[in-house]
């Protein structure tokens, strides 16, 4: 029988908003003390050189809370997205112009096979998910993944692409593994493949059409950025 840690978040329960409106110890709870997200606190593409020997754990940390600005929801700019499960935080997502990671213009994955300008801000990604230790397992990174629509639209992007995992039924996947997500996560939210440079890593994307009016739209809806979310 499925006990009610086990069982798909019911909607009604969910609540999503920008890092910055969220207070910092509640993003410090989502991603522990132990493990990979503990470690990492989300650097991986941020940090110049080798992740663990150019960084001490203090100056990730500091990193992320400043990138993120949590707690102050006039902040002109944070860097993810903030889970809520029956008011507990739960949920982490990474979404910002792909421009803010380095070591994505160091990476192959989002290049092979494609033509694309490294310095283009107006393309953003998705490329991190953290899913705080009793919420695991309950289908939390499918509405993260759709909120970074709507909030990257929002921001004026163009296009927004992730690069996740394709996972095999019955076959595990370590959780440093899958931070970026899995491919169905991102298919489902209506991305589209648009390359496979690895046996396993697959590049996905959403292209939107925006006019001036648009774009002064949407900007004006950060403010209250997502309603429907809320």
């Amino acid at each position: 029988m499925m006990t009610a840690m086990e069982a798909p978040i019911p909607a009604e329960q969910l609540m999503i908003v920008p890092a910055n409106e969220a207070p910092w110890d509640d993003l410090a709870a989502i991603f522990g003390t132990t493990d990979y997200p503990g470690r990492c606190q989300c650097q991986r593409f941020k940090v110049l050189g080798w992740i663990w020997r150019d960084s001490t754990q203090e100056e990730r940390t500091a990193m992320l809370r400043a990138q993120t600005a949590c707690g102050d929801p006039d902040a002109a700019a944070t860097s993810g997205l903030v889970a809520y499960v029956g008011g507990e935080p739960a949920g982490w997502v990474a979404v910002e112009p792909r421009t803010a990671y380095p070591k994505l213009r160091t990476s192959r994955v989002p290049w092979s096979g494609r033509d694309e300008d490294k310095g283009d801000d107006g393309i953003w990604a998705v490329t991190c998910f953290v899913v705080r230790k009793g919420y695991r397992g309950r289908g939390l990174t499918y509405p993260l993944a759709r909120a970074t629509i709507d909030f990257a639209r929002a921001g004026g992007a163009r296009a927004l692409e992730a690069y996740p995992m394709i996972t095999q039924p019955g076959k595990e996947i370590t959780w440093g593994e899958v931070h970026v997500g899995a491919r169905q996560v991102f298919e489902e939210a209506g991305f589209e493949e648009v390359s496979r440079p690895t046996a396993r890593r697959v590049v996905m994307r959403i292209d939107f059409e925006q006019t001036g009016d648009d774009l002064g739209r949407h900007r004006a809806d950060i403010d209250g950025w997502p309603a429907s979310l809320r």
